[in-house]
């Protein structure tokens, strides 16, 4: 069973009750102050490349890439139903991302994930991801990370 990953417009039925179920997830972990989530009109943007994962039709995961006018891009909405954990996923969705900053010739890929998600963390770092301080509009919260990869 293959999984399919690709840019899609994120308002689809199936992609918005997984956004849903990522929305109840990082609630569970986190006070609405540390959760740091884009709605689907910002998915909407010009500058949002929206992949969606897929075995035999149905979703699975979902990643954004958020280019910024300085050359930089941003990882929001990565996530992976609970049912399809395990399936290498993660690593699909961040490949594909990182494949399309080059693409778009950013020089850096950044992201915020929390300390509760030791998985998201250790993929992040597999994949050359490194520490930060905040950036763009974030400030410190002793709940994030911040992380970034440079691109050649």
């Amino acid at each position: 069973m293959t999984v399919v990953i690709a840019i899609e417009p994120p308002r689809q039925a199936e992609v918005m009750r997984l956004l849903e179920l990522s929305d109840a997830y990082a609630a569970s972990l986190y006070p609405a102050e540390s959760n740091h989530m884009v709605d689907v009109a910002t998915l909407e943007k010009p500058v949002v490349s929206f992949f969606v994962a897929r075995r035999e039709g149905t979703v699975l995961g979902c990643g954004a890439l958020v280019a910024a006018e300085d050359g930089t891009g941003e990882i929001k909405r990565m996530f992976v139903a609970e049912a399809a954990r395990g399936l290498k996923l993660g690593k699909q969705l961040i490949e594909a991302i990182l494949e399309r900053a080059g693409e778009l010739s950013l020089s850096v890929v950044r992201l915020e994930t929390g300390i509760h998600q030791p998985q998201a963390i250790g993929l992040y770092r597999a994949y050359g991801f490194t520490e930060i301080g905040p950036f763009a509009d974030y400030r410190s919260d002793p709940l994030s990370i911040f992380m970034e990869k440079r691109l050649s």
